[in-house]
């Protein structure tokens, strides 16, 4: 069964129900079955979707704007959101999220986001997950070179458009 069906069977009969998934994110942190399958369903869709073949390079614009604002430099910003998903103990994420308009680079567990307040809030618009399968496929424990390499794949468009709807 897929994480979708399970999140969907978890949440029926539930407060949950006809709830969107940012909502029962926002709600979930005493319910591990939702908020394990919720969280799986809502970061991975986010992961596969700032993603693309033609990805890399740097984002331009407001974005751009605000990463320099930020953390004083794109470097800088690849510095921290590096750090993050690299000292992750095992199984987590890597944010850049927008909180109270501003970028801020966080971390978590599992399958937490930051929808869920859990050691970091606010809006996600970037994620990384450090326990993908193609991380142990083919970079094997070479976490760093695994996040360097995702840095090829981003798609900046992407992500720029979920800034602009964040902030």
């Amino acid at each position: 069964m897929d994480t979708l069906q399970t999140l969907n069977n978890a949440i029926v009969g539930t407060e949950f129900e006809g709830k969107t998934i940012e909502q029962i994110l926002a709600s979930c942190k005493d319910n591990a079955a939702v908020r394990n399958n919720g969280g799986g369903f809502w970061n991975h869709s986010l992961f596969w979707e700032v993603m693309s073949p033609n990805g890399g390079g740097q984002p331009t614009g407001d974005l751009a704007e605000a990463i320099n604002s930020a953390f004083g430099s794109f470097e800088n910003f690849k510095e921290e959101f590096s750090k993050a998903a690299a000292t992750r103990f095992g199984s987590g994420w890597a944010w850049l999220c927008v909180a109270n308009g501003k970028l801020e680079v966080c971390s978590t567990a599992n399958q937490d986001n930051p929808l869920m307040g859990i050691n970091c809030g606010g809006t996600p618009i970037l994620g990384l997950d450090v326990w993908e399968h193609a991380y142990y496929l083919n970079y094997q424990n070479r976490r760093p070179d695994y996040i360097n390499a995702f840095f090829n794949v981003i798609d900046w468009n992407v992500v720029s458009d979920k800034f602009a709807a964040a902030k």
